[in-house]
């Protein structure tokens, strides 16, 4: 999937997101029911971009156009997510006012607090970007970078 995208699905299937650098990944699970969201979110609220009809674009709506869809598929919790990414890909130089990966982050688990869903893994922060695959059947989550190699939440 692509930036400022998602999908979700029910059953044996697995929904994959390349290229997450300052982005965040946000995977939430209701594991009775085998359904899955993958949402990845560029930016923490639409106040910093354009396309607000876009809500998989923004942490903020992301997580409950996850959740609305994912309901939609037959969920019903207790669900469970996961956060990757917002990387500072260029350390301290572009960080003013903090760096928007960091903002992603912070985003991402308002989001998630709002919705009731516990965070139950992350990998975030770091300076390399990374690819996440999401297996719907079972909840896991595998990262791989760089320099973090792979390696399962």
């Amino acid at each position: 999937m692509r930036i400022a995208h998602h999908a979700v699905a029910k059953g044996r299937s697995r929904l994959i997101t390349v290229g997450l650098g300052s982005c965040v990944a946000v995977a939430i699970h209701d594991r009775t029911a085998k359904v899955g969201g993958l949402a990845h979110v560029l930016l923490p609220d639409a106040s910093l971009g354009r396309g607000v009809e876009n809500k998989a674009r923004y942490a903020s709506s992301a997580v409950p156009l996850l959740l609305d869809e994912m309901k939609a598929m037959g969920a019903s919790g207790p669900f469970a997510a996961s956060l990757v990414g917002g990387a500072a890909l260029f350390g301290p130089l572009l960080s003013f006012g903090g760096s928007v990966g960091a903002r992603n982050i912070a985003a991402a688990r308002k989001a998630l607090a709002k919705a009731k869903v516990p965070l139950i893994a992350e990998d975030v922060g770091g300076e390399s970007g990374r690819t996440v695959m999401f297996d719907v059947t079972t909840g896991k989550v595998k990262v791989r970078s760089i320099r973090g190699g792979e390696h399962v939440l």
